[in-house]
């Protein structure tokens, strides 16, 4: 097939730091194009994914920093070079409705956020033209009104992640700088345990910066070192030594990149029981699931009791790059096949 890949135009393909988004587009490019597709990405000018690239700026915007009219541009630039396509995989919010000028074009989208007051309305009058995407199933079950043709895990290509034998002697956290992924949470529950801890995070907007200055800045010294916003070498560095990856979710996250990366390097999580959390991390087996802080304090003792072999093979089986681009190519035939107002059965493996 020849697919389109119409990613915001917020970050390069792939990120140099921090995206998670991003990351998994770079990773379903490349997955497409290594089971033979014929990709165009419709990205920025500084993308590297090594696939065909169309783009109108020569660099990212940048987050938080453009408007709708930059979002608008990109779009209109993409939908001019993606005619000839099977099938067109929209990431935008602005391309699915554009997309209605032209009806013989089948077009798919994913939501990567919560479905929330934002959101729900622009999904609810999208899904009944174009199939729209979920990235958990517990992502799904909060898409009132909305028909979610597939339920599809992100994935990783496991032999970009190292393995590591968590011999740091240190937890982790990765994210970014901010309340719901609560790295004070992570902070204090590793003092708690007696862990050192490594805190690296993305901090360029004003409210990361003010979120760091008056809950994390004050809490940092002796056994609590943040680190910055790391590049991928180094973030696999560190992540594949850590001896667990704590993230302390306190808001229902749609998915959770950072926690299968960190299984793909061997490395236990330890999170709350929020958004996605659960379907990623089997309690007990590949790290723990706990609500309470000090449940999460005692398990973070436990944390060497974990199977790190077992970490990695919990993405080998549930969260390849292989079975992610499996299940995409199987709802693009669908959508090329003129499907797209018909009922679409739910891709959703229902193996725990």
């Amino acid at each position: 097939m020849r697919i389109a890949i119409v990613a915001p135009p917020w970050l390069p393909i792939p990120p140099p730091a921090y995206g998670g988004t991003e990351n998994l587009l770079d990773a379903l490019a490349r997955g497409l194009q290594g089971a033979g597709h014929d990709v165009l990405l419709c990205t920025t000018g500084d993308s590297t994914c090594p696939v065909g690239r169309t783009s109108v700026f020569d660099k990212a915007i940048g987050v938080g920093s453009g408007s709708s009219v930059d979002e608008i541009r990109h779009v209109l630039h993409a939908y001019e070079e993606i005619q000839d396509c099977d099938v067109v995989h929209d990431h935008t919010l602005v391309g699915p409705l554009y997309s209605a000028a032209f009806p013989d074009l089948p077009v798919v989208t994913t939501n990567h956020g919560p479905f929330n007051a934002e959101l729900i309305d622009l999904y609810r009058v999208l899904s009944d033209r174009v199939p729209v995407i979920a990235i958990s199933e517990h992502q799904a079950s909060t898409a009132r009104g909305v028909r979610i043709a597939a339920v599809i895990h992100h994935g990783v290509s496991l032999a970009d992640f190292p393995v590591g034998n968590g011999g740091g002697g240190y937890a982790m956290f990765l994210g970014r700088m901010h309340p719901g992924k609560a790295p004070h949470t992570a902070i204090a529950i590793a003092r708690e345990a007696g862990f050192s801890l490594k805190i690296a995070a993305k901090m360029n907007e004003p409210a990361e910066h003010a979120y760091f200055e008056a809950m994390v800045r004050p809490l940092l010294g002796g056994d609590v070192e943040y680190v910055g916003e790391l590049d991928r070498p180094s973030k696999l560095a560190l992540l594949s030594e850590a001896e667990c990856l704590l993230n302390p979710i306190a808001w229902p996250e749609p998915f959770g990149m950072v926690m299968i990366e960190a299984l793909a390097c061997g490395t236990p999580v330890i999170t709350t029981p929020f958004g996605a959390a659960p379907e990623i991390v089997r309690d007990g087996v590949v790290g723990y699931v706990r609500s309470d802080p000090a449940e999460l304090v005692a398990a973070l003792g436990h944390v060497r009791e974990i199977d790190r072999a077992a970490c990695r093979r919990r993405v080998e089986e549930r969260f390849s790059v292989e079975q992610m681009v499996a299940n995409h190519v199987e709802l693009y035939e669908q959508a090329a096949a003129g499907l797209l107002n018909e009922p679409f059965e739910m891709l959703v493996d229902d193996a725990a």
